[in-house]
């Protein structure tokens, strides 16, 4: 499975962050331990939600799309904790 993951810091003012992995667990360990030169500076960070796809190009088209202007407002609406 491949999942398209959305992290937020705990740091203040919280950060967002969209990514794509194949082990979820394990990949936010390495964001939380620096790991990342994207999320480094904002660590802890924690998993708000995830999505699995069993194939990895919908998982790349999918984190691509929400890392565009209309992916980004789909994710406010949808995906983020209000």
């Amino acid at each position: 499975m491949y999942y398209v993951y959305l992290l937020e810091s705990l740091s203040i003012p919280p950060h967002r962050y969209v990514g794509v992995t194949e082990d979820l667990k394990a990949r936010l360990a390495v964001h939380n331990a620096g790991g990342s030169p994207h999320t480094a500076a904002n660590r802890p960070w924690r998993v708000v939600t995830y999505l699995a796809f069993s194939d990895k190009a919908r998982a790349l088209a999918f984190e691509r799309y929400l890392k565009s202007g209309s992916g980004h407002a789909f994710a406010r609406k949808r995906l983020w904790p209000s």
